[in-house]
Parts: C-alpha cells; structure tokens; sequence
C-alpha cells in the first residue's frame, strides 16, 4: 500500500484550517469547549450513516470528524500543549506497543486472545487507567457503557464459563422484577429493570450481537410499520385515536407482510 500518496491531501487539509483559523469569524472563536458537543453530534450522524450502510455519507461524516481531530490538534498548539504530529506519535506508539504479536515476538491464536493482552497492557501503562474499568467514560450513554464495562471485565477473565449460562441470570433478574412490580416500590423496580437491561446487554456480547445496532435495528423497523400504520390510515380518512386496537394491528401485520 502507498501510503505516501495520501500526504499531499492531508497537508492540504492542514493548510485550509490554517488559513480558516486566522480568516474566519467562526473559526477563529471556536475553542474545545465551544466543539465538543458538535463533536459528539458527527460521531452519531456517522453512526447513523454506518448503520444505514451509505458509503457516501460515511466518507462525508469521516470527513467532519477528521476536521474536528485536525481543530482540537490547531487549537492546542496554538497554547503551546500538543501539536497534530504529538497526537500521531503516540497513536503509533500506543498501537505498537498493544500489540506486542504484530510488532513484537509474542503469538496470540484469536482475537480474544488479543482484546485480553489489550486490557492487560493499558492497565501496565505509565499514566494509564489505573483500574480495569477507570477507562470507561462516564459520560456514555448508559447501554454503550454497560457494553463496554462488560468487555473489559471479561477481557480480563471475569466471565460466564459458558454462554448459556447468562440465561439463567436472565430469568432470575426477570423473577426479582416481577416481585417488585407486585409489592409497586417504584425504586426497585427501576433497580431491577437496570438488572435485566444489563443481563440482556451481557447475552447480547456473549452471542456476538452488538445490542446498540440490534435496538436500532428495532427502532427503524418500527418506525416504518408505524409510519405504514399512520399513512393507511390517513388514506382511509380516519384517525388513530379512532380506531381499536384489533383494527390498527390489522394494518400492522399487514405491514409486516409486506417486509416493513
């Protein structure tokens, strides 16, 4: 691969922000604080454009993320704290360092192998994460979060000996539910909802199932069908409120026929 012939561009890119930086009003105000929420806002509308498998808006949304890594990188060498190349370095150095069986003389067999001596390697790190779990950031959304706390405890053995075991868990944060549902302590009941997510969530990684692709998966398909549901009814001249529920699931089934 001809990695060189990607430099021009990229210094081109750094040129243009330069230029932006000292030219434009809205530029040259920006600051980390002032990105950081655009910032989060590009990483879901990349998300978006992955999940609906759009190769030209994934280049698009890569393309706006990569304008905010060169921008928090102009906007800290101009303080003095770290320039693009300093954020590049250690890139290359992290990435060497965590694998050891690329660069390095160890042999692993998989990739679960690999994410293990991963999580290992960046608890040894100088100023690394200090604890297992200290690197996963609080501010995820909650089911991203109980995703990634999962991974890293089982990276490093804290695990189901067998995957069909988290099954039985699954019943038991079920069983513990419904007695609260019953006794109606609305703040166990929220505790134990938290309890089943989190075992549906562990099931999900034990299966190979990515549970923020499969809820979105979920979340579009009925989208459609409601959005089916709502136009039937519209061109029959009714409302929903209107109808029984038996007549808006006969539209609904019907939508499901039709592959929505």
């Amino acid at each position: 691969m001809n990695n060189k012939k990607h430099l021009p561009a990229f210094e081109r890119l750094l040129d243009i922000l330069d230029e932006l930086r000292v030219k434009c009003p809205w530029d040259r105000e920006q600051t980390f604080d002032s990105l950081r929420t655009l910032s989060i806002e590009e990483m879901y509308e990349l998300s978006e454009a992955i999940v609906g498998g759009n190769f030209m808006e994934i280049k698009k949304e890569l393309g706006d993320l990569l304008l905010h890594i060169i921008f928090y990188a102009k906007i800290a060498d101009e303080s003095g704290q770290f320039d693009i190349t300093g954020v590049i370095d250690a890139l290359c150095n992290k990435l060497i360092y965590r694998h050891p069986h690329v660069f390095g003389e160890i042999s692993m067999d998989n990739a679960g192998d690999v994410v293990k001596n991963w999580e290992q390697l960046k608890i040894k790190e100088k100023d690394g994460n200090k604890t297992v779990l200290s690197g996963v950031p609080a501010s995820l959304p909650a089911l991203i979060k109980a995703g990634r706390i999962q991974d890293k405890a089982a990276a490093v053995g804290f695990d189901w000996e067998e995957k069909e075991q988290i099954w039985d868990k699954i019943d038991e944060e079920q069983q513990e539910l419904m007695l609260e549902i019953e006794a109606e302590d609305r703040d166990k009941i929220e505790a134990e909802f938290g309890d089943l997510f989190f075992a549906l969530i562990n099931a999900a990684r034990l299966y190979g199932v990515n549970p923020e692709t499969a809820l979105e998966r979920t979340n579009r398909k009925f989208i459609d069908r409601f959005t089916y549901l709502e136009n039937q009814t519209i061109r029959k001249g009714r409302s929903l409120k209107s109808m029984t529920l038996e007549e808006m699931n006969e539209i609904w089934e019907e939508a499901k026929r039709k592959g929505l």
